[in-house]
């Protein structure tokens, strides 16, 4: 995203007056900084930050779904099981949806991550490097926890096992009362109050 990555030359003065900062520019597919301090803002950082943590709320948002779907008195769908997997270690039958809240705890360092982005944009006189010991480590963390949990929740979908059957008894449940509304636009088209 080039909003994101931008060319900065802006130490490398001799570098930028001899063309060599264009040309790398060009060959990396990058645009120039509009405008280059001394140290990259860091905006642009936490942007990257913020925006994979908005990816893990998203995939957290699907995984708690498939939790609560998985839930014993819900029971409509299940991650995948494998043949050799454990349940519970109390409960043996019982299967934990392990996947879909391991997707919900990287969420949590997504979002963890995002705040040391936003922490990082401001700087002294834009020259500390207040910023480099949480960068060391942040982004090749934050974009491997999103890249993980992302093929998490993937494997997860595909394996996922529905029981409509289960569904539908959930549904019954309820006497009808899944179509009221459908029921009251009807009536209100028939020119009943509401």
């Amino acid at each position: 995203d080039t909003r994101v990555l931008k060319e900065h030359m802006a130490k490398a003065r001799s570098y930028l007056t001899s063309g060599g900062a264009v040309v790398a520019r060009e060959d990396l597919g990058l645009e120039a900084d509009p405008a280059p301090t001394q140290v990259v803002s860091r905006d642009r950082h936490a942007e990257l930050l913020t925006t994979l943590a908005i990816l893990g709320g998203t995939l957290e948002r699907v995984a708690v779904e498939i939790r609560h779907l998985q839930r014993t008195e819900v029971a409509e769908a299940f991650e995948p099981f494998g043949s050799g997997q454990q349940g519970s270690s109390a409960m043996p039958h019982k299967r934990n949806p392990i996947l879909a809240e391991r997707v919900t705890g990287m969420a949590r360092l997504l979002r963890g991550d995002a705040l040391i982005g936003l922490e990082n944009m401001a700087l002294w006189h834009e020259r500390d490097i207040s910023h480099s010991s949480a960068e060391r480590f942040v982004f090749e963390r934050a974009i491997g926890v999103a890249a993980y949990a992302t093929r998490t929740l993937a494997d997860i979908l595909d394996g996922l096992e529905v029981d409509a059957d289960r569904m539908r008894e959930n549904l019954d449940q309820l006497g009808g009362m899944v179509y009221s509304e459908a029921l009251l636009l009807a009536m209100i088209a028939k020119g009943a109050g509401r």
